[in-house]
């Protein structure tokens, strides 16, 4: 099976359990951001959380950048692997029936 580095489509993370549960057993760290004022007050007005939302965000942020960094990190080896592909053939190809 041939990995497709140029689509660089990694499987989206596992489930995780609801927002609430993992809310109220993470700690939390008290932190100053600067936000755009009227974002702030649309936020207020529609009874958003800014802590949940700038979390979530923040969370997204980050698996996407990891996820980045470890295609850049195997990237070389994702194209070795490719090409030996290409010369061998798969591993127990023989035995595939379909």
């Amino acid at each position: 099976m041939r990995m497709n580095v140029a689509a660089r489509r990694i499987p989206k993370p596992k489930p995780q359990p609801s927002r609430p549960a993992l809310t109220r057993r993470a700690r939390k760290t008290p932190t100053n951001l600067s936000l755009r004022v009227d974002l702030v007050q649309r936020a207020k007005a529609l009874d958003l959380n800014l802590s949940e939302v700038v979390e979530r965000a923040l969370e997204k942020a980050i698996v996407e950048v990891e996820q980045a960094r470890w295609l850049a990190e195997n990237e070389e080896a994702i194209k070795q692997y490719n090409a030996f592909v290409e010369e061998h053939g798969y591993f127990g190809e023989e035995f595939r029936e379909f």
